[in-house]
C-alpha cells in the first residue's frame, strides 16, 4: 500500500499517491488519472504496478477534488489548468527520480482516458526523463494542449477500444500514421468489441476482463523492457 506525499511543482506545492516497488526499489512510473480524479481505481492500479516491481507516483491533478458523476468530471477536466497540470506532472517526475526507491534515470508514464492523452503530452514535454509511454484510450480534449510529437523520444504502447465514442479506431489510425511519419516507435493497438474505459474494473458496464488482462501483461512487459 502507498501513501499521499507532497512535492514541489514550479514554485507551488503538489501532491500525489506514492506506491514503492515490492522489494524496496524498482523503475519509476508516473501514473496519470482519469477525468474522475485521484480515485481508488487509480491508487489500486498504482499498487498493482508496485507489486510488479515499479515505484509509482500518481500526481493529484485536481488538487483534492474527485467525482463519480460524468457531468462533473467533464467540468473538472475542462476547468483544469493545463500549464499547472504540466508543472505538476513534471514536478512528479523530478520527485520520483530523487527517491532511493527508484532505479534508473528514466521513468515510464501510463495514463487512462484524459490521463492517456496527458501521458503523451508529458512524454513530449519531458523527453529527457520519459523512457516509456503507455496511453490507455487516451484523448486530448484541449486544442491548445496538442503535443509536439517531434519531441517524443520514448517508445509508445497504446491500448484503445474498438467501440470508443471518444477516440475511436479512425482517430487511433490517424495518430499511428502521424507518429509513423515522424519515425517514432509507436504501437497503438485497438481492442475490438470493447468500450472506452475497458480497463476500469470499478465500472462493470464497460469493464472487459479479457482485454484488460492482455493489456496489463503487455504493459508490464513493455515497461520492464524499456526501464530496467
Amino acid at each position: 500500500m502507498g501513501e499521499i506525499v507532497s512535492f514541489p511543482s514550479n514554485g507551488h506545492g503538489a501532491s500525489g499517491y506514492l506506491a514503492p516497488a515490492a522489494g524496496g526499489a524498482g523503475p519509476g512510473v508516473i501514473l496519470i488519472q482519469e477525468w474522475w480524479g485521484l480515485v481508488p481505481h487509480i491508487t489500486d492500479v498504482a499498487d498493482r504496478l508496485a507489486a510488479e516491481g515499479f515505484t509509482v507516483l500518481a500526481p493529484d491533478l485536481y488538487h483534492g477534488e474527485t467525482t463519480t458523476e460524468p457531468d462533473e468530471a467533464g467540468k473538472l477536466m475542462m476547468a483544469m489548468n493545463i500549464t499547472t497540470a504540466g508543472q505538476d506532472m513534471s514536478g512528479a517526475i523530478d520527485h520520483l527520480r530523487s527517491l532511493d526507491a527508484v532505479t534508473g534515470d528514466r521513468v515510464g508514464v501510463i495514463g487512462f482516458c484524459m490521463g492517456g492523452g496527458l501521458a503523451l503530452v508529458l512524454a513530449c514535454l519531458r523527453p529527457d526523463a520519459i523512457g516509456a509511454t503507455v496511453p490507455f484510450y487516451g484523448l486530448i480534449p484541449w486544442e491548445h494542449a496538442q503535443p509536439d510529437f517531434s519531441r517524443l523520444d520514448a517508445p509508445v504502447l497504446g491500448h484503445y477500444a474498438g467501440d470508443d465514442g471518444f477516440f475511436g479506431p479512425d482517430l487511433v489510425q490517424g495518430l499511428q500514421e502521424q507518429l509513423d511519419e515522424l519515425g517514432k516507435d509507436a504501437d497503438l493497438e485497438v481492442y475490438p468489441g470493447v468500450d472506452h474505459a475497458f480497463f476500469n474494473d470499478t465500472r462493470p458496464e464497460v469493464y472487459d476482463a479479457e482485454a484488460s488482462d492482455r493489456a496489463w501483461v503487455q504493459t508490464v512487459a513493455f515497461l520492464h523492457a524499456n526501464l530496467d
